[in-house]
Order: C-alpha cells, then sequence, then structure tokens
C-alpha cells in the first residue's frame, strides 16, 4: 500500500524544509511513503528547498492558479503516480506531522473514505476570538450543508483513499476545504475527525487576508456548491420565501381593502403581484435545476469510471518504472 504525502505550497521557502523535516517515511501497515509537491507558480526558492529536503516528486504550476487548483493538481498527480491513500497537509507547518498516522489509519483500515484532522480550536493561541468564532460558525454551516458530523470543516489536514480522490471535483478558486467536504457528504462518503494537534504559528494565514472577505468568499464558496449539489431544495426554498412574500403583501392590501383603508395601497398591489410572478418563475427553475443536477449526476460518474481507468493505467506503468 502506497501513501502519498502531498503539500500544495506558494513562496514557502522559508517554512516548507521545517514542514518537510518533520513529515514520515514509514507508517505501520503503509508499505511505501512518498512525498509530493504541488508549487503554484512560487517565485522563491520553493522548488529547491523541496528537492534539497528530499521529496520524491514536484509538479509546477506555470502562474499561480489558487489553493484550491493546487490542491486538485495534487491529487491528479497522486492518483498517477499509484497512490492508495493521499494526504494533503499545509507547508506552513501548521499541523503536527506526528498525527499523520493516526489520520491514516481510518482510512487504512476502510473505516472512512475521508478522514479530517481536528484541530483544538478552543486552545490555539494564536487563533483571535473572532477567528475561533468564524472556525466554528463555518463548521456548523458545513454540516448543515453536507449532512455530516465533521467538527473542523476548514481544516486541510486531511486523508483520503483512493477512491475518494477520484470522486473529488473542486469548481472554487479559492480553497478546496469547505466544498469537498460538502460535496462528500452529498455523495454518502464515510467521514470521520481525527483528534489532532497544531504547531506554533510560522506565518499568517493567506487565506484569511481579511474577516470581511473570509466570510464573503467562504458563503459564496457554501452558496454555490449547495447550488450545484442540492439545487432544488435551495431554489424551491427562495422560491417559497419569495411567493409568500407576495402572498402576504396581497393578503395585507385586501385586508386594508376590506376595511376601506385600500385606497393609496396600488404600490403593494404592483409589488404583490411581482412577488408571486418571479416566485411562482422560481419554483420552475427548481425543477429544472433538478434535471441539470440529475444529468450531472451522470456526467461525474462517468468522469469517475473514466478517470480510474486512466489513473489506474498511469498508475501500473508508475510502478512498472520502479521495479
Amino acid at each position: 500500500m502506497k501513501l502519498i504525502i502531498q503539500i500544495p505550497c506558494y513562496n514557502e521557502a522559508e517554512t516548507l524544509a521545517q514542514a518537510l523535516a518533520e513529515l514520515p517515511r514509514e507508517i505501520p501497515g503503509i508499505d511505501r511513503v512518498e512525498w509530493l509537491i504541488i508549487d503554484d507558480g512560487s517565485s522563491d526558492e520553493t522548488v529547491q528547498v523541496a528537492w534539497e529536503s528530499g521529496v520524491d516528486h514536484v509538479v509546477r504550476h506555470r502562474r499561480n492558479q489558487g489553493l484550491a487548483r493546487a490542491f486538485m493538481t495534487g491529487i491528479r498527480a497522486g492518483l498517477e503516480r499509484g497512490a492508495d491513500i493521499i494526504v494533503n497537509t499545509d507547508a506552513d507547518n501548521q499541523y503536527n506531522a506526528n498525527d499523520i498516522p493516526a489520520l491514516v489509519e481510518p482510512i487504512r483500515t476502510g473505516e472512512a473514505d475521508l478522514a479530517i484532522g481536528g484541530r483544538p480550536i478552543s486552545t490555539i493561541e494564536h487563533f483571535s476570538p473572532l477567528k475561533k468564532w468564524l472556525q466554528r460558525l463555518g463548521s456548523w454551516v458545513v454540516r448543515v450543508a453536507s449532512r455530516t458530523d465533521v467538527a473542523d470543516a476548514p481544516s486541510g489536514f486531511r486523508a483520503m483513499s483512493r477512491e475518494t480522490a477520484q470522486h473529488l471535483v473542486v469548481f472554487s478558486d479559492y480553497t478546496y476545504t469547505l466544498e469537498t467536504v460538502i460535496q462528500a457528504g452529498q455523495k454518502n462518503l464515510a467521514i470521520k475527525t481525527v483528534p489532532v494537534r497544531v504547531n506554533e504559528d510560522l506565518r499568517p494565514s493567506r487565506l484569511m487576508t481579511s474577516i470581511p472577505s473570509y466570510i464573503r468568499r467562504s458563503l459564496a464558496t457554501i452558496i454555490r456548491v449547495l447550488v450545484i449539489y442540492r439545487p432544488f431544495r435551495f431554489f424551491s426554498t427562495l422560491g417559497a420565501v419569495i411567493f409568500t412574500a407576495g402572498l402576504l403583501l396581497g393578503v395585507r392590501y385586501l385586508y386594508l381593502r376590506w376595511t376601506g383603508q385600500g385606497l393609496g395601497n396600488v404600490q403593494s398591489v404592483i409589488l404583490s403581484g411581482s412577488l408571486l410572478v418571479v416566485g411562482f418563475q422560481t419554483f420552475l427553475v427548481a425543477f429544472l435545476a433538478d434535471l441539470l443536477a440529475a444529468n450531472r449526476k451522470m456526467l461525474e460518474e462517468i468522469r469517475t469510471h473514466a478517470l480510474m481507468l486512466r489513473y489506474d493505467r498511469k498508475a501500473d506503468q508508475q510502478r512498472d518504472g520502479d521495479l
């Protein structure tokens, strides 16, 4: 059984060597452990540091494409190189690498398809109270959206089986963490939270450059994934809200009219009619979106089977080359 530990990198020359120095080369139950670096268009010495630190594979983007793209590039590279299990961690050494064996164990034994490292958010000293609250709020929203019990959805410290990696599709350019959890929940994959430790903060987070930006981008990611994976519920709920608002305005106008106070409330009638029409049209969109979602599911199944054939063939060629 082969395990590949992947690390997406963008200008991480200062912290990468320390992160790599703590990665394991041997894990119980794993025959081979390899390290993979995804260089996301770095302009510093990230790649040189990686090779000097003994990585096995480096995959490069010519230009910076964002964390989510780098994550998916690593997934594809790991599959092509015959990984049975893929672990993702960060180049800033945020996560304690000694917990990788515990993170891998549920995948190795078949207990879970995806294992996510749950950080002790409440006790992390370099997290501000606001950041801790946002982390907990984000995890709660993702649990509701994905119908899972993931404790730390924004955590990038995770392990997955080969089959799970072949199912993942990330649409966001911002981050993969929330989207992949929601996606895994929608696909009924077995997800397990594994308590992990964290190290001292080596640099500020690049995803949370500001609180408003982080909230805006995270909400946009969640809404986008909900539209993609639960379109009927999303649009039908939206349509129900709009239709109900129009209905209440209409009832209010009829009440005022019945009591002799209806004069001068023509605007309410116009707004009520507009909301009722828009609400009804949104219901129609919900049905159309549901049909498109069914078609998307079939296309994803076709894609998954095609990737299995493609990556399994490349993995066999890689194993032959290793021999």
